[in-house]
């Protein structure tokens, strides 16, 4: 019999260590010894051996993408199964209940292409360190967000030139809408009280949200149980008052995909965009990668294409991080790299400052290298963006609604430092809503200009690590 993911939570919060307690905070520009442990969302290493191992969902794929087929649920129903959610637009489904007799029954039906176990890819999280800030000497600085409590420490934002744009006048839009594809947001957060439109904001994910009402009653299901998904937005846009965003302006929605559990969902996935764009976002982040074999899953290879195809046409810019395998993706064979593989999208690499030296000094078009860990590729990577190592991490709020930095829980002023190419996607995806103010939902326009303004590192012209260049958003937005 199948273990209650709810019976498993402990096990799961204990295989995950922290880089510190409350009681003991770290130095600036201290940071964990592991050059390894860096924010990540993992893999799905080959096939699962039963539809129990992953919920007993599959994801359906009709040959048309203007609609299901004729007489679609009623034959799901007839087989035992349920029909859990339909994509028109992209001419897929997602259904469960469904042996695995009933599966193939399915996949000889009239207009179905293919029929495959969900996929979910595995969370992992890395060692993190942590600081507080002293509450009473904080103030809001969203029209200058140099006045951050931590703004010192925050070599990331300097490197991408934020104060120039920020001076011009660019702090961006609540008229322009960056949803959050993630853990969830910390809506209550001080960095993010206020920019989280709970109304558009929702959760897929309903074992996430059956514990959330346990420990959180009340609380809006798009709180995070992590801390990624609030770190995530808060570099995109802040109050500012602990940590800088690249805007202060714009608007958040929160559309929860990954879960404590350790995972995210296809199924989720697929839902979370599409609540994305019909709730009108104008720029979605992923900072939720992985990879997997394209012989084992080529139905939803097949579907992200195809979702990622629509959200261009919607007119709705998808950034998304690169991943952290150091892996050359230009050369990645049969494996398929969740979602830089995917057509049209800005991928994300990692930078870090070269020595912990440079992260408190400038400039930085000469001092910032690749990240360790950053995956690469000269027709893969679109932009690099700061992503920290061990030189120098990412600082960005801490949930307090978090189960895994539980210590985040007893103040909205916790903050965290971070690694990996999930920090430097948001980075990616506040400028990005930026360019929105200036070419509308045009996302090729959009990608092209944060290419065309980056700063040209590495190689000239495409470099694997750096692609056109690390971004730099006073060029973008005409400041500089």
């Amino acid at each position: 019999m199948r273990m209650s993911r709810l019976s498993i939570l402990a096990v799961t919060c204990g295989a995950l260590t922290l880089g510190a307690c409350a009681d003991n905070t770290v130095a600036p520009d201290q940071a964990p010894d592991s050059t390894a442990e860096v924010a990540q969302f993992g893999k799905v290493a080959g096939s699962p051996a039963s539809l129990d191992d992953l919920g007993g969902r599959q994801i359906v794929v009709f040959k048309s993408q203007n609609g299901s087929p004729a007489g679609f649920e009623a034959a799901v129903e007839k087989l035992g199964g349920t029909v859990d959610a339909i994509y028109g637009s992209v001419g897929a489904a997602v259904v469960s209940g469904l042996d695995d007799s009933g599966a193939k029954a399915l996949a000889k039906q009239k207009g179905i292409r293919d029929v495959e176990l969900e996929p979910v890819l595995e969370m992992r999280l890395p060692e993190v360190t942590v600081d507080m800030a002293v509450s009473a000497e904080m103030i809001a600085s969203p029209t200058d967000p140099t006045d951050a409590f931590f703004w010192a420490r925050q070599w990331n934002m300097r490197a991408i030139d934020g104060p120039a744009a920020w001076a011009s006048g660019r702090l961006g839009s609540p008229d322009v809408t960056v949803a959050i594809l993630d853990t969830g947001i910390d809506y209550m957060h001080n960095d993010l009280a206020g920019l989280v439109d709970l109304t558009r904001s929702a959760s897929f994910l309903p074992d996430d949200d059956e514990l959330l009402e346990l420990i959180f009653p009340g609380a809006h299901p798009v709180a995070d149980l992590v801390w990624h998904g609030t770190h995530v937005a808060s570099t995109a846009v802040s109050n500012g008052y602990g940590t800088a965003g690249v805007t202060s302006m714009a608007t958040l929605i929160g559309v929860k995909v990954c879960s404590i559990f350790g995972g995210c969902p296809g199924s989720a996935i697929f839902a979370g965009i599409d609540h994305a764009i019909e709730n009108g976002a104008d720029v979605i982040n992923m900072s939720l990668g992985g990879w997997f074999m394209k012989k084992d899953y080529p139905g939803f290879v097949s579907v992200i294409n195809r979702l990622v195809n629509y959200t261009n046409k919607m007119g709705v810019t998808l950034v998304v991080s690169a991943g952290n395998e150091a892996w050359d993706l230009q050369h990645n064979g049969n494996w398929y790299k969740t979602y830089c593989d995917a057509p049209h999208v800005i991928c994300v690499s990692a930078t870090a400052p070269s020595s912990s030296e440079s992260a408190t000094s400038g400039p930085f078009y000469d001092v910032d290298d690749p990240a360790s860990y950053t995956n690469y590729g000269r027709q893969a990577i679109s932009v690099a963006a700061p992503g920290g190592d061990t030189t120098g991490w990412v600082m960005a709020a801490c949930s307090q609604f978090s189960l895994l930095a539980s210590f985040c829980q007893s103040s909205p002023y916790w903050y965290l430092y971070a690694s990996g190419t999930s920090m430097a996607s948001p980075h990616v995806a506040g400028l990005a809503a930026l360019m929105v103010e200036d070419f509308g939902r045009k996302p090729g326009r959009i990608k092209s200009k944060i290419q065309q303004s980056a700063d040209d590192l590495g190689q000239p012209g495409v470099d694997p690590y750096y692609g056109k260049g690390r971004i730099n958003v006073a060029t973008a937005v005409g400041a500089n």
